[in-house]
């Protein structure tokens, strides 16, 4: 059987914010407690699932909003 990919409309905006702070994804990564492949895979929009309390770190290290580093795309 194949597994149908479950496609979603979230855009995440970490090159743009990482750009802006002069960070690397390594560094954010570090700050942040998760590894560098997790934060790989969320900033390429492959994440399936973020936990609120890696969300909060992200927000709080790159001091910004959730809007700031998500958006939802209308089809």
């Amino acid at each position: 059987m194949s597994e149908e990919k479950e496609e979603h409309a979230i855009e995440v905006h970490l090159d743009r914010l990482l750009e802006e702070r002069g960070m690397t994804l390594t560094e954010l990564a570090n700050r942040v407690g998760v590894t560098h492949v997790n934060l790989s895979i969320l900033k390429n929009g492959r994440a399936r699932a973020v936990r609120f309390t890696t969300l909060s770190r992200l927000c709080e290290v790159l001091e910004c909003q959730p809007g700031d580093l998500l958006s939802y795309r209308s089809h």
